[in-house]
């Protein structure tokens, strides 16, 4: 919690994490999946202590779970090609997602830097899932989240 009382959250890379994080998340799968019809044999599944599942699975998610239904910025580095912003453009109309800004620099070197923020809340993907596609587009150079409201 910050000083003002409002939770903070962090976007970290999953390697940082410490195993017990990883095995919340994946006790937290089983259990949406039904692949484990209870805590009790999703934690015998994963190795995990009830207690410590119990302590974190209310403050560990993925980036999918906390953003699924809001609105992602995303920051993007193109060729300067025609075709690549339609392209991406093409790829958040067929997964549902609702663009709701978008800027496109001018073109320097050869790339140029487009940001977009689009909303998810009628998404047929997950959020992880979206970036994949995103980041196969012919022309896209590198995919970055700038955040999540």
């Amino acid at each position: 919690m910050s000083l003002s009382g409002s939770k903070v959250y962090y976007l970290v890379e999953s390697s940082a994490l410490p195993e017990v994080y990883h095995k919340v998340i994946k006790t937290k799968e089983l259990l949406e999946s039904g692949q484990a019809a209870t805590v009790s044999e999703a934690v015998a599944q994963t190795g995990l202590s009830r207690s410590a599942f119990y302590k974190y699975k209310d403050v560990v998610f993925t980036f999918h779970e906390k953003s699924q239904g809001r609105v992602v910025s995303l920051s993007f580095t193109l060729r300067d090609e025609p075709g690549v912003v339609s392209g991406l453009l093409s790829v958040f109309a067929r997964c549902g997602c609702n663009v709701l800004t978008l800027h496109q620099g001018l073109p320097s070197g050869g790339t140029a830097i487009f940001t977009v923020s689009v909303e998810t809340h009628n998404a047929t993907t997950s959020n992880d899932e979206l970036i994949g596609l995103l980041t196969m587009v012919k022309g896209v150079l590198e995919c970055k989240v700038l955040g999540s409201e």
